[in-house]
């Protein structure tokens, strides 16, 4: 009994150490942590201090330029004779002027874009112009060498007066490319049996047709003459003279429609008095 109360246990002991060993390393801790939180607070009261520093002597010397700006203001304005509100005046105009020039400027990089976009689209259009010509110039080529193959194709028959060779045309289409050859005035005309009608600056009369043997008989009634041609045959020149200045005058019949009708063309020199109007042309 005595020995247990002379020699109590260890572990109590033990553990009060082990707390007393943490308060330390703790109370040791903050004292680090105070330590660097001080330096770190005198460094910033050291910038805060500099940059408060720097600041009264920007503060200083932005004082010091104030006065020396309001001192050559002065001296200015005494020199020109202007006061301050002249001076704000003319300090205004300056910056309209140059708020006028920018949007100047402006307005004509905008007038050259759009100058830029027009020629561009003018390009566009010509381009698309030179291809219409191209197809244009393309046609009348066709145009051409159609006509050149239609005069070649065109029969040539001597006339019944002079015995000269003579190109005719057996339809319409033949008659077109005799007019745009342009050496003489041609006239069409339709005639009716017994009728007597003004063809250019004469008159044709039919008095006989034959549709089966292609025959007819035809009166011609020109300067207050009168000239019979008589059985003469489809697609032969008849010829004739006729104005002051006798000119050789030709006609031409095409088709004997019935025994009471046939129909061709009056062929005049580029001379000829031309009528007033041409019934059936």
């Amino acid at each position: 009994m005595t020995d247990e109360f002379e020699n109590p246990p260890r572990t109590y002991s033990g553990a009060l150490l082990a707390v007393i060993a943490a308060a330390l390393l703790c109370a040791l801790g903050g004292l680090i942590w105070s330590y660097v939180l001080s330096g770190r607070i005198a460094r910033q009261e050291t910038a805060l201090a500099d940059a408060n520093q720097k600041n009264a002597t920007l503060d200083a010397e932005l004082r010091e330029t104030n006065a020396r700006l309001h001192v050559a203001t002065d001296e200015l304005s005494r020199s020109l004779g202007l006061t301050q509100k002249q001076l704000d005046e003319r300090a205004q105009e300056i910056i309209q002027r140059e708020n006028a020039e920018i949007a100047n400027r402006k307005r004509l990089e905008a007038a050259q874009q759009q100058t830029a976009q027009q020629v561009s689209a003018v390009s566009s259009e010509v381009s698309s112009v030179k291809t219409d010509v191209g197809g244009v110039k393309t046609d009348v080529a066709k145009t051409q060498s159609d006509l050149a193959n239609t005069i070649s194709q065109l029969q040539s028959m001597k006339g019944d007066l002079s015995g000269q060779s003579t190109l005719i045309a057996r339809n319409a289409q033949e008659l077109d490319v005799l007019r745009h050859r342009g050496d003489r005035n041609y006239y069409e005309f339709t005639l009716n049996k017994g009728q007597k009608k003004p063809v250019g600056t004469v008159s044709l009369e039919l008095r006989k047709a034959d549709p089966k043997h292609s025959r007819f008989t035809l009166e011609i009634f020109a300067d207050d003459r009168k000239y019979e041609k008589k059985d003469r045959n489809v697609d032969e020149p008849l010829q004739f003279y006729s104005g002051k200045e006798p000119a050789l005058y030709e006609i031409v019949v095409n088709n004997i429609n019935s025994k009471n009708q046939i129909s061709g063309y009056l062929s005049t020199p580029k001379s000829a008095p031309v009528p007033p109007s041409v019934p059936g042309q």
